[in-house]
C-alpha cells in the first residue's frame, strides 16, 4: 500500500468512528423511548398500533417474540412474490415490463425478505418502478429493521436478570422503522441527490451520442430468419447506431436505504458503479460511511444498554481491527498486479501517471483503494453493493470478501445480525476460556450453560452447512456446473462464492456464474432463508434464556471481557472456528488460481 492508499483508509475509519458515537446515543434513546421523535410523534405511533389491534404496553417472551417475526417476514414474502408475478397488469410500469418467471420471484422474494437483496437479473430492464418502491423498497426497510430488533432483543437478554420477556416486536420495529431508518435514509438520499444520484418517474429517454458507432449484424428477411447468399454464408449489413437509451427511476430513495440498510440490491444492473447510482467520489464514501455506520454504532448501543461501555467499545475495537487488516492485505493484493502483465515488461508500478495494479473491472474514477474499500465493506457487512467486478479481482483479493462473508459477516456485519454474530463468538470465546481455565464461563454477568452453547453453535455452524453442501451440489450436477463461465478453481470460486453469498445473506457476486436458472434460483433461495431465519431464531432462544438468568457481580476470578486480551481472543476464536471450516474449499478455489498465476498459468 502507498501513502495515498493509506490515507484513504485512515481518514474513512477515523470518520466512520467518530460518527457512530452520536448515531449510537440516538439509536438507544429511540429504542428506550427517551428520543424526542418518540415523543413528538407517539400520537402517530399509537394510532398504528390502535390499527393493528396491537397492546404496545404488553411484552412478549422469545417464543412470541420469535413467532411475531417469522410471520411479519412471511407475511412480506408473499406480498413481494405477488408483486413481482403480477408486476405486467400493475401501475407505475411505463417500461411494461412482464412479469418475473415463479422460480426467479421465488428467489427475488427471499432475497429481499432476507435482507440480501441476491439479484440474477438486471433491475433497469426487468422490473417496474412499482415493484423498486413498494416492493424493494419497503422490504429494504423492514428487512433492516428485523435485523436491528433481533439483536436489541438479545442485549435486553443480557441487560435483564430473572424477567420472562425480551420486549416487543411490534413495537421495536415500528420505532426502528420509523425513527432510526427513515430520518437517516431522508438525510442520505437528500446528499446523494446533490451528487447527482438521479431521482424521479420519467419514462427511458433515448438521447443522441456524441459519434456514430457502426458494427455489423445478420441480415434477417421480414419473418426474423437470417438472410444468407448463394454460398449459405450469412449476409451481414452495417448497422450505425445513433441514440442511447438511458435508464431512469428513484433511484436515491432506494440507493439510501440499501446501503444503510445493508441491503445491497442495486436499482440497476452495475450497481453503485453506475454514474446515477454512485456519481462522484464524495458520493462513493457517503455509501461506504452509509453502508458501516450502524453496524458500527450498534456496538456501542450494546455497551449502553448493559451499562458498561467498555464491552461496547471492546467489539467495536474487534471489529475494527479486522476490518483494517483485511482492507490492507484486499489494496495490497489489488495494487500487485498480476505476474503474468510483468513477465510481458508491462509497468504495473503505481505513479503519478497511473494508478497501476490490477485495474480490470474497476471504476477509474475510484481507483483501487476505493475499490478495496468497498469490496471489503460490503463483504464484511451483509450488504453486496459493489464498485467494482469482484469476478475480476486477483485471486488472493477475491478470497478476502469471501472469507469476510464465510466468517458470518462479523466484521461489522449487517445491521444487526452482524453484532448478534459477533457475540455468539464472544460467548463462544468465553466458553472456551473457561474450559481452559475449570470455571463456568460468564460474559457481561450472566453464566454460559449448556443451552446457551448449543443454540451458538446453530448460529455458527448452519452458514457453513449450507455453504459447503449447497457448494457441492453445485460442482456435482450438471445443472449448477453449466452456470460456470471461467473453467477449473476460477468456477469453483464461482460457485462457492455464490452459496457463501447467499447462506450470509449478503448478495455480492462472482458475476461470471449463470445463476438465472431454475436450479440456482432454487438453492440459493433455501440458502438465503434458512441462514437468515434459522441464525435468528437461535439467536432469540438465547435472548430468552439470558434474560431469565441473574446477572452475577464481577469477581477476582471473572475473565475481563473488555479488555485487549479479550480482543485477541476473540479475533483467534472467529479464525479458527470460522476461517478453518472452510480452509479446504478456499485451497481448491482461490488458492490454486494465485498458485497457477504465479506459476503463469
Amino acid at each position: 500500500m502507498n501513502t495515498n492508499n493509506v490515507l484513504q483508509v485512515t481518514v474513512f475509519i477515523v470518520v466512520l468512528l467518530a460518527l457512530s458515537i452520536p448515531v449510537a446515543r440516538f439509536i438507544t434513546r429511540v429504542l428506550d423511548g427517551s428520543s424526542r421523535l418518540v415523543r413528538w410523534f407517539s400520537p402517530l405511533e399509537n394510532l398504528l398500533y390502535r390499527i393493528a389491534g396491537v397492546d404496545s404496553s404488553a411484552e412478549m417472551g422469545w417464543k412470541q417474540y420469535t413467532i411475531a417475526t417469522i410471520a411479519f417476514n412471511v407475511i412480506g414474502l408473499a406480498f413481494l412474490y405477488l408483486i413481482l408475478r403480477l408486476q405486467g397488469v400493475l401501475p407505475g410500469n411505463p417500461q411494461q415490463f412482464g412479469p418475473m418467471t415463479p422460480d426467479a420471484a421465488f428467489n427475488t422474494a427471499i432475497s429481499f425478505v432476507s435482507n440480501t437483496n441476491w439479484q440474477d437479473y438486471s433491475g433497469e430492464q426487468t422490473v417496474s418502478y412499482l415493484t423498486q418502491m413498494l416492493g424493494f423498497t419497503v422490504q429494504n426497510f423492514l428487512s433492516a429493521a428485523t435485523g436491528i430488533v433481533v439483536v436489541i432483543a438479545l442485549i435486553r437478554g443480557f441487560a435483564r436478570h430473572s424477567a420472562k420477556t425480551i420486549g416487543n416486536f411490534w413495537v421495536d420495529i415500528t420505532r426502528t422503522t420509523l425513527y432510526i431508518l427513515l430520518p437517516m435514509s431522508v438525510v442520505v438520499a437528500a446528499i446523494l441527490m446533490g451528487q447527482g444520484v438521479i431521482q424521479n418517474f420519467k419514462a427511458y429517454e433515448d438521447v443522441p451520442t456524441l459519434q456514430t458507432t457502426t458494427y455489423s449484424a445478420p441480415k434477417v428477411d421480414a419473418q426474423g430468419n437470417p438472410v444468407k447468399d448463394a454460398k449459405g454464408n450469412a449476409v451481414m449489413v452495417d448497422t450505425p447506431v445513433t441514440k442511447q437509451t438511458l435508464a431512469m427511476g428513484p433511484v436515491a430513495s432506494q440507493e439510501a436505504i440499501k446501503m444503510l440498510g445493508t441491503n445491497g440490491g442495486g436499482f440497476f444492473n452495475a450497481n453503485s458503479a453506475h454514474p446515477y447510482e454512485n456519481p462522484t467520489p464524495f458520493a462513493d464514501f457517503v455509501e461506504l460511511i452509509s453502508m458501516l455506520l450502524i453496524p458500527a454504532a450498534l456496538c456501542l448501543v450494546f455497551g449502553q444498554m448493559i451499562t458498561d461501555k467498555r464491552q461496547g467499545v471492546a467489539l467495536l475495537a474487534f471489529m475494527t481491527i479486522c476490518f483494517a487488516a483485511c482492507v490492507a492485505f484486499e489494496i495490497g493484493s489489488e495494487q500487485s498486479g498480476n505476474p503474468a502483465f510483468t513477465a510481458l515488461h508491462v509497468d504495473q508500478n503505481a505513479s503519478a501517471l497511473q494508478s497501476g495494479g490490477n485495474m480490470e473491472g474497476k471504476e477509474t474514477r475510484f481507483g483501487i483503494a476505493q475499490s478495496g474499500i468497498f469490496a471489503v465493506s460490503t463483504t464484511a457487512a451483509s450488504c453486496g453493493a459493489v464498485n467494482n467486478a469482484h469476478d475480476s479481482l486477483t485471486p488472493l483479493g477475491g478470497l478476502v470478501p469471501m472469507l469476510l462473508m464465510q466468517l458470518g459477516e462479523v466484521v461489522f456485519g449487517g445491521v444487526g445480525s452482524g453484532l448478534y454474530g459477533a457475540l455468539a463468538f464472544a460467548l463462544l470465546a468465553v466458553f472456551v476460556a473457561g474450559l481452559m481455565i475449570g470455571r463456568t464461563p460468564e460474559y457481561v454477568g450472566k453464566k454460559i450453560e449448556a443451552y446457551e452453547m448449543k443454540m451458538v453453535s446453530i448460529v455458527i455452524l448452519l452458514t457453513p452447512l449450507l455453504v459447503l453442501v449447497g457448494t457441492s451440489i453445485g460442482v456435482l450436477t450438471d445443472a449448477g456446473k453449466a452456470g460456470i463461465l471461467n473453467p477449473g478453481p476460477h468456477g469453483f470460486s464461482e460457485i462457492l462464492y455464490a452459496f457463501s453469498s447467499a447462506a450470509n445473506n449478503n448478495g455480492s457476486a462472482f458475476a461470471g456464474l449463470t445463476v438465472s436458472t431454475p436450479f440456482y434460483n432454487v438453492m440459493l433461495g433455501i440458502c438465503m432463508w434458512f441462514g437468515r431465519y434459522g441464525s435468528l431464531i437461535a439467536v432469540l432462544a438465547i435472548a430468552g434464556a439470558l434474560a431469565e438468568k441473574k446477572r452475577l457481580a464481577v469477581t477476582g476470578g471473572t475473565l475481563p471481557t473488555h479488555g485487549s486480551l479479550f480482543i485477541v481472543l476473540l479475533i483467534g476464536t472467529v479464525l479458527l472456528v470460522g476461517a478453518l471450516t472452510y480452509v479446504p474449499a478456499l485451497a481448491l478455489g482461490p488458492g490454486v488460481e494465485h498458485l497457477m498465476m504465479v506459476l503463469g498459468q
